[in-house]
């Protein structure tokens, strides 16, 4: 198993608005909609390449804007992420089952070690953050290198995402992919089963859904 982490396991994704609003404000500017909705499931590096261009500022260094986002996210990492439905039950049920399983964020290490607090390093046999290897979501790479870490050939791995970035990337790498939208309207995306929660998914519906593609 092969779980994305913002929008998918917990409700991240609208802290991430908050600090990306308060970023736009500090820089002068307001942060569009569309803007910040192609954002979702890209790492920090390419968010604020959208930020500055929609803002209309300069895109020769966003490294201000990515040390101030990630001191901000650290922050409010730290008071603690809320649940999407049905996620802890559902990493409960798949470590209780033996399956292995791993976190595939586009999100630093830095910001992963804190949102583990909350979520329990003890439900992953390995972790792939935005920052381990050169490529990120949409490619295919971060996927490929969380299978290999399990030890698992990726078109035995159910993926979950929430965003068309994440979902691009896991199919890409040849998984199963399962995809429950959070704050981007996912239908219409080929070759992705689509549930509206995880509340709707245990450990037997990933094992029909692997076996059935």
């Amino acid at each position: 198993m092969l779980f994305d982490m913002d929008g998918t396991l917990v409700d991240s994704e609208k802290v991430w608005t908050i600090a990306l609003y308060e970023l736009a404000d500090k820089l002068g500017g307001r942060l569009s909609d569309r803007a910040r909705a192609d954002m979702v499931g890209t790492n920090m590096s390419r968010s604020m390449v959208i930020l500055h261009e929609d803002l209309g500022l300069p895109l020769d260094d966003t490294t201000g804007s990515v040390g101030w986002l990630e001191d901000r996210m650290g922050e409010l990492f730290a008071e603690g992420l809320v649940w999407k439905p049905g996620a802890r039950d559902l990493l409960t049920a798949v470590r209780d089952a033996g399956v292995p399983a791993a976190l595939v964020t586009a999100t630093r290490r830095r910001l992963v070690e804190k949102a583990l607090t909350t979520i329990g390093r003890d439900f992953f046999t390995a972790v792939v953050c935005g920052d381990d290897i050169p490529e990120t979501k949409p490619d295919p790479a971060p996927y490929r290198h969380a299978a290999q870490l399990l030890g698992a050939d990726p078109a035995h791995c159910v993926a979950i995402e929430d965003s068309p970035t994440g979902l691009a990337s896991a199919r890409g790498a040849g998984c199963v992919v399962l995809g429950v939208p959070s704050e981007v309207d996912l239908s219409g995306i080929a070759g992705v089963t689509l549930v509206d929660s995880l509340t709707e998914v245990d450990v037997d519906y990933l094992r029909r859904l692997a076996t059935t593609r």
